[in-house]
């Protein structure tokens, strides 16, 4: 009987315990210091694990893959791949029988030791095509010297990371901890001490633990930079940097990233030695896998109009702007009857944990939040993704997006126009490789209730921008050639009329 000791969030390890109980139908008896200190301090009268069929949340890292990106790696199996047997039989519990493409030709690198540079959507079961590897490469390691680091951007995906790779870790009998800001150093710093062999961190609190001494990186065989685009948006590269300058040249560096340009293909060229480098599909690829509407809303009605549209959804996740506007929107967002949530960077990190496993589980089908605290969530089940406000650009946009749409799932993507961003709809359109004109509903609209069943007009936005008043409306039928709105029956050369002081300018 194997037992490993895995060091997890109180969120985490609270529901990995009620998983266990509902596989097994019990568990030893657990002191009750070891939940409480289960985020990183020494556990005491941790439970021997008798099984690893744990659920994992449908999370990116065990999905099954998304069936428009098969083609050819159709009929491959985790043995061709070197997989070793325990690991395929878990697999097999976790209804995982293909490996995607993108762990078709990441696992058999990965084994041998080779630097692999992976590029790949959302989505596309990247966890798992470097988290088999990592794991069946990681040995024991000494106290506060561990053998394998993930390094990840935000803290919600290193707890993400962290539970996936959890059941893999208990058939090696591996330690395991996430490393992050927003908690307590000190039940961290009792981990490393008691000895971690993998550690999943972000960069931010692991050079703090670096700068004080509490652990060193002189004996890390692989290196793990996930999502190192999203790392270099948020400014973490020169920390990154500063990490990897304490890793000796000899071990394994894996980097997975949505781009590999400016900053990212820096990284690879001074840490990468001969590096494969694998590429499934473009990033732009993904938009293609999903459904999309730009709906024309008033800022009076913008509210209603989101809610219809998310009412009829297992799961929705809203994008907004800031963290006030995410506070706000949940509030009237939940006047109107639906059960939401907002999730933002001003949240305690016990609440953030709180407040993701409840969407993750359904509690909260609705979830409000901001770019920065979205990242590194990683949900199935998501019907529709709302760009409450306008995305900065065409790549935000696509991973914004790409939350839903996952492992051959359909999904829907809406974006709210104001009649004031017709060039930015249009720019981003362009930036996105979309071609739709912005469709104009009000509340009362019945097909918010089912935007997929109907498809929207394609075509440039050409005819709906204006010089600055956004979208204009089409033209009336009988309206002569080259005359706007307004212009019928005014002279040449005649300015029209200001609207009065206080009126609202509508195009919808």
């Amino acid at each position: 009987m194997s037992r490993a000791l895995l060091f997890l969030p109180d969120t985490v390890w609270s529901d990995m315990l009620q998983s266990i109980t509902r596989t097994l139908g019990r568990f030893d008896a657990v002191d009750e210091r070891a939940t409480e200190d289960a985020a990183g301090a020494y556990p005491v009268g941790v439970p021997t694990i008798e099984t690893v069929d744990i659920e994992t949340n449908g999370y990116d890292s065990i999905e099954a893959g998304d069936e428009t990106n098969v083609g050819s790696f159709a009929g491959t199996t985790f043995e061709e791949l070197g997989v070793a047997p325990d690991m395929i039989e878990l697999l097999r519990k976790k209804d995982i029988t293909e490996p995607t493409p993108v762990q078709v030709l990441t696992i058999p690198d990965a084994l041998e030791g080779r630097d692999v540079t992976g590029k790949a959507q959302t989505g596309s079961g990247k966890t798992l095509a470097y988290g088999l590897p990592l794991i069946e490469r990681t040995t024991t390691a000494k106290r506060r010297r561990p053998v394998s680091l993930v390094l990840v951007p935000t803290r919600e995906l290193a707890n993400q990371v962290a539970e996936a790779l959890v059941p893999f870790a208990q058939l090696r009998s591996l330690w395991l901890t996430p490393i992050y800001g927003g908690v307590s150093m000190f039940r961290q710093i009792q981990a490393l001490q008691a000895g971690v062999d993998l550690v999943i961190a972000t960069p931010g609190r692991l050079n703090d633990l670096l700068e004080r001494g509490e652990l060193t990186l002189e004996d890390i065989r692989t290196v793990v930079i996930d999502e190192a685009d999203q790392m270099a948006d948020m400014g973490f590269m020169p920390q990154v940097e500063r990490i990897m300058q304490t890793v000796g040249e000899d071990a394994q560096v894996l980097l997975f990233s949505a781009t590999l340009d400016g900053a990212i293909g820096a990284l690879v060229r001074k840490y990468q030695h001969d590096p494969v480098h694998h590429e499934i599909g473009d990033t732009t690829d993904s938009i293609d896998t999903l459904s999309h509407r730009f709906i024309g809303v008033t800022a009076d009605d913008r509210i209603e109009v989101t809610s219809r549209i998310v009412s009829t959804a297992r799961r929705a996740l809203i994008f907004v702007r800031t963290t006030h506007g995410a506070d706000r929107i949940a509030e009237q967002l939940a006047n109107t009857g639906l059960r939401t949530a907002a999730l933002h960077g001003r949240l305690a990190q016990s609440r953030r944990e709180r407040t993701i496993q409840a969407f993750s589980r359904g509690e909260t089908p609705v979830l409000v939040a901001t770019n920065v605290a979205a990242r590194g969530l990683h949900v199935d089940g998501l019907d529709v993704v709302v760009h409450f406000d306008l995305p900065e650009d065409g790549k935000t946009y696509v991973h914004r997006s790409g939350r839903t749409a996952r492992a051959g799932e359909e999904g829907l993507a809406v974006t709210l126009c104001l009649p004031h961003e017709g060039r930015d709809v249009a720019t981003l359109q362009r930036e996105a490789g979309l071609r739709l004109k912005v469709v104009p509903m009000r509340s009362d609209d019945p097909r918010l209730l089912d935007l997929s069943a109907w498809e929207p007009p394609v075509g440039m936005l050409e005819e709906q921008r204006g010089n600055r008043d956004g979208f204009r409306p089409q033209q009336r039928q009988g309206r002569p050639q080259g005359q706007g709105r307004g212009q019928q029956g005014r002279p040449a050369g005649q300015r029209p009329a200001r609207p009065a002081a206080g009126a609202r300018r509508r195009d919808w």
